[in-house]
């Protein structure tokens, strides 16, 4: 696929109705719109009620809307526009965080960001500003979207930052939604986003990236769990079969997790396909009919190298599966693109054989397919068919 195409940008000056997140990335992509011309306006999304915040104001680890929308809206004032605050918790709660909930009760891993987007930033939030009468809406992804032909289909692309594209959290919109929307600071570098906000004087030019789940914010993972899933403790067994530990909760737990799962210290003779006596563990594999942790010592053991996969949920960003089958996958965030063998595609799912084995593989994480810069869509990992078995 060609990559050389022309940005979709709206040559007239329209109405963009920019997602003001508090953040620094969604303050420059309202500046760089307002010096376009565009008339734009602001709204701060809320889409968590806070009520799971302990009483201690002070207590670390806590992000809140409040002060998100405080900072968008000194944002906001610097820039020159009207910010407006809108609530979309029911709709988060409904549409992301109740699927959010049972893929972890399942033993599985999801991405709730990828569901935000598809189904509240570029959803409710797109529905919301149409309402406002708005010809585009606006994020601080860094990502890009072009047009193949003048009138032919978008296509979506890679941010230009290779260390902060977020074109895999993108994979599931549709036409549709991309020739509605604009991403401004996806042809800049992180850097100059931040040189950008220093040089407006932006209130936010340092405020340092959020790295919570969606809308949740930032705050103590497992405790944040404790409050929607139960506790079923558990044995920890490694790949000889030996229970050398109990897990609080398979929910709990991920595929390729290291930290907090309390064997740091322990060394099992024998035990060491991938390590040795002193290699670090790994969550290697989550049994739910006999609520077993398998854990493994050594990053590069075999339970932990795939080489195939089976996706389902398939979202293709132009509406229909690749033609190619030479393409490049990331199976999780920030991975490199690997090179790999598109089967069976369609429009319910797709396989993927790599040509080098992938780590940690994890049922509930997106699977998303590339060719080159261009992102063509992806689906939910549910199995990978020749991992070795317990």
């Amino acid at each position: 696929m060609n990559t050389q195409t022309k940005q979709t940008t709206t040559q007239t000056r329209c109405k963009v109705v920019v997602g003001l997140s508090g953040g620094v990335d969604s303050a420059v992509t309202a500046w760089l719109l307002k010096q376009q011309g565009h008339e734009v306006v602001g709204v701060f999304m809320k889409n968590w009620d806070d009520d799971d915040r302990p009483a201690d104001s002070d207590t670390p680890g806590y992000c809140t809307s409040n002060l998100d929308f405080v900072d968008a809206a000194a944002a906001a004032d610097v820039i020159g526009i009207e910010l407006e605050h809108v609530n979309f918790a029911a709709e988060y709660k409904e549409r992301v965080f109740a699927s959010f909930l049972h893929e972890y009760s399942q033993g599985r891993t999801p991405n709730p960001d990828v569901l935000c987007n598809a189904e509240i930033k570029f959803k409710a939030f797109l529905d919301h500003a149409m309402q406002l009468g708005a010809d585009k809406i606006a994020t601080g992804h860094y990502a890009r979207v072009r047009r193949i032909t003048p009138d032919g289909p978008y296509a979506l692309l890679k941010g230009r930052d290779p260390a902060k594209d977020q074109s895999y959290f993108l994979h599931r919109l549709n036409q549709s939604q991309l020739g509605k929307t604009l991403f401004p600071v996806g042809d800049l570098l992180k850097t100059q986003v931040r040189s950008l906000a220093q040089e407006i004087g932006l209130p936010n030019a340092s405020k340092r990236d959020s790295t919570g789940i969606c809308f949740i914010g930032e705050r103590p993972f497992r405790e944040f769990l404790n409050r929607y899933l139960a506790k079923t403790p558990g044995p920890i067994k490694n790949d000889l079969g030996q229970t050398i530990g109990q897990h609080v909760g398979l929910s709990f737990y991920t595929l390729g997790q290291r930290q907090g799962l309390g064997i740091g210290g322990l060394k099992t003779k024998g035990a060491a396909r991938g390590g040795g006596d002193h290699a670090p563990w790994f969550v290697a594999r989550k049994d739910l009919n006999s609520n077993t942790l398998w854990v493994v010592q050594g990053h590069d053991h075999v339970w932990l190298q795939s080489t195939q996969l089976q996706a389902v949920h398939a979202s293709w960003v132009a509406g229909q599966p690749p033609v190619l089958t030479a393409l490049s996958a990331k199976t999780r965030y920030r991975q490199t693109d690997a090179d790999c063998a598109v089967q069976n595609a369609g429009p319910t799912g797709f396989a993927l054989a790599f040509v080098q084995p992938q780590w940690a593989v994890t049922p509930g994480q997106s699977a998303v397919l590339y060719d080159g810069e261009v992102c063509l869509g992806g689906g939910v990992i549910v199995s990978w068919p020749n991992a070795v078995s317990v």
